[in-house]
């Protein structure tokens, strides 16, 4: 029932003739288990009326009435199907649009997005009633599907990640540095350099590359020739010709690897990439651009890689992105990714789809089990038109589909803990008895559901245009003041209020960040620190001083290896509806501190714990924790800039 492997030729025959083997050969005994303790009673009351149909009307053979060990609530839903419009009577591509606004959006990419976004209101909808991102899943057949998923989820603040292998090649800022040494080597590149000039590299607007494409058509000098002329350019384009001469010096003279970590850290590549990206894409983000740098010392051994050849073997692909896990974030996975994984709430994509049309240019196989080669091979030009003697053969594999159908659907129902949907978009034609009409007999129907409130209210503009034709801009909600502290002045004197010395948070920000890197306090970091947040010298070595105080002070088994279990800095945590940030989490192994958990909080100031505002964000990053943990010691401390340690209370 679990066999959907035929498109990489697993052959689910030798399961049935391994059973036969060890039944009529061996004497032994075929056992099999129908009973389950991870689906509720209402999903598998849906897997066994959907199966049951199947076995009647589709020869679905073996197929037994499961039970289940769960007593926990279920349920089986359907979202409304997203209906198709009618096509326009002239064609879109005949249609002027500008495209430096206006994407080309093509019929189905629109019906999935809006499948994408029923689907994000309907999960936002189930978060804000409590339940756990992680805890949920999100399947489609084909992984493009997700995307478009992946996408809405984040427009509304939910974490989400594609759970299976993606390429490197694939991911935005890896394109962006790959067309930065593309355009270093091959200055003629106009579209590379085009994209190096709009990346987070340096963030030109549209404006600024319509006013070069203008010039070059005037000038007839490439790009790169362009911003070398610094008298013909705009204020936002003058220094940026210096800066890729540089570079290009740099990739000229160096091995890749060697070029690229010259230009990151003279572009400071990582923080302009991670400041540009969502807070739920961050992670990756630059999890992906560190990668990038391990593939140029890997790639022909690193020193044998020219820049132009380690372009093409990146744009040819085959190198994945690393392994990365989100654990609060909602997984969106192909069925076939699925296999052996479960989640509270599992939504099932694009379930309405019609058969797939008959195959042309293929090949058919005849190779029972207990043959030692094929007794047919059959190149088959058309699958409407087949040859007489193929007939039978291309019938055989044509039921082997459609089994193989059933079984992905059973995989897929069969993910769900306690609660499974069912999301479909309107076929372009009759999809027979596709899953959504299988399903939707025994699924209960709710309401087209809207965002709450709460999930992304004030953060989401409104598009509409107002009757009257005039447009005003959105105004965002003020954010609520944050309590911040300051460094200890260089006077006897109190803490300084932040409002009045700006200076005194950009040190705090750069304390944070010295130990965010952890380890000693390297000359480098703080040069990286004053650059980073523009700090006199005075002012990178005061933020030094306060970083080296926490790390060798009372807390500082925070950062021995020996002593933790697990460790980790800026951990995002989602309590009661909001995105929390903890300075630093660690679990205790040594004695007398097994398995105990400590939220860790850095502060310059003197008494941290006499602010009942920063007291009560700790209890409530203690509360995030214990509920992630709930049998384990949760302790909280603030770490302040003269080396102590600061407990806070159980209770506030």
């Amino acid at each position: 029932k679990q066999s959907i492997y035929r498109f990489r030729r697993a052959e689910p025959q030798i399961f049935r003739a391994a059973q036969a083997f060890v039944r009529d050969g061996l004497g032994g005994d075929l056992l099999a288990c129908d009973h389950t303790r991870r689906n509720a009673p209402e999903v598998i009351e849906a897997v066994n009326s959907v199966m049951a149909q199947a076995a009647s009307a589709d020869g679905y053979d073996g197929f037994r009435a499961h039970t289940t060990d769960s007593r926990g609530p279920g349920a089986v839903v359907r979202l409304q199907p997203i209906a198709r419009t009618e096509k326009p009577t002239t064609p879109a591509d005949a249609l002027w649009r500008d495209s430096l606004t206006t994407p080309r959006e093509l019929p189905e990419e629109t019906l999935r997005t809006h499948e994408a976004r029923q689907a994000t209101a309907w999960i936002a909808a189930q978060v804000a009633a409590g339940a756990r991102p992680e805890k949920m899943m999100i399947l489609s057949r084909k992984r493009s599907g997700l995307l478009p998923m992946q996408e809405a989820l984040r427009a509304l603040h939910i974490p989400a990640q594609i759970g299976e292998k993606t390429g490197l090649i694939e991911r935005c800022e890896v394109q962006d540095i790959v067309a930065l040494v593309d355009a270093l080597c091959s200055p003629r590149h106009d579209l590379s350099l085009a994209r190096v000039l709009r990346s987070p590299l340096f963030a030109l607007d549209d404006s600024a590359l319509v006013a070069l494409a203008l010039m070059q058509r005037e000038r007839a000098l490439p790009w790169f020739d362009l911003l070398q002329q610094t008298e013909l350019l705009a204020t936002d384009l003058i220094g940026l010709g210096a800066i890729l001469m540089r570079w290009k010096g740099w990739v000229d003279a160096l091995p890749p690897h060697d070029a690229l970590q010259r230009i990151y850290d003279d572009g400071d590549v990582l923080a302009r990439f991670a400041a540009a990206a969502p807070l739920t894409q961050r992670s990756a983000v630059l999890a992906n651009l560190r990668a990038l740098l391990s593939v140029a010392m890997e790639l022909d051994g690193g020193r044998y890689l020219t820049p132009y050849r380690f372009v093409r073997l990146m744009k040819a692909g085959g190198t994945l992105v690393p392994a990365t896990l989100d654990a609060s974030a909602v997984r969106l996975l192909t069925i076939h990714g699925a296999k052996g994984l479960e989640a509270d709430t599992v939504l099932l994509l694009d379930t309405d789809t019609p058969e797939r049309a008959a195959e042309s240019m293929g090949v058919l196989i005849d190779w029972p089990g207990a043959s030692r080669a094929p007794e047919r091979f059959v190149f088959l030009l058309s699958e409407s038109r087949p040859s007489a003697c193929a007939a039978g053969l291309l019938a055989s594999e044509q039921q082997a589909r459609r089994r193989e159908e059933l079984n992905a659907l059973y995989v897929a129902m069969t993910r769900a803990r306690s609660t499974l949907a069912v999301s479909s978009i309107v076929p372009h034609r009759d999809a027979g008895a596709s899953w959504w009409q299988r399903l939707s007999v025994t699924a209960t129907e709710v309401a087209r559901t809207m965002p709450p409130v709460g999930i992304d209210a004030g953060l989401r503009p409104t598009h509409a245009t107002p009757a009257d034709g005039n447009f005003n801009l959105p105004t965002l909600p003020q954010l609520p003041q944050l309590p911040v502290t300051s460094p200890v002045p260089a006077s006897g004197a109190g803490p300084t209020s932040p409002s009045d010395d700006p200076a005194a948070r950009r040190i705090g920000l750069a304390m944070h960040r010295l130990l965010e890197w952890g380890g000693a306090v390297s000359t480098a970091q703080c040069a990286a620190v004053a650059r980073e947040f523009a700090l006199s010298p005075a002012e990178a070595q005061q933020a030094a001083d306060l970083a080296r105080r926490i790390f060798t002070g009372d807390g500082a088994w925070a950062w021995v290896p020996e002593r933790l279990g697990w460790q980790g800095n800026e951990v995002e945590m989602l309590h009661d509806g909001q995105l929390l940030r903890l300075d630093r989490l660690v679990q205790r192994i040594d004695a007398g501190n097994e398995g105990h958990w400590w939220v860790l909080d850095y502060k310059s100031a003197f008494t941290p714990a006499l602010q009942p505002g920063l007291l009560a964000r700790m209890q409530q990053y203690r509360a995030a924790v214990q509920q992630a943990y709930p049998g384990a010691t949760v302790q909280a401390a603030f770490l302040t800039g003269q080396g102590g340690v600061v407990r806070v209370p159980t209770s506030a």
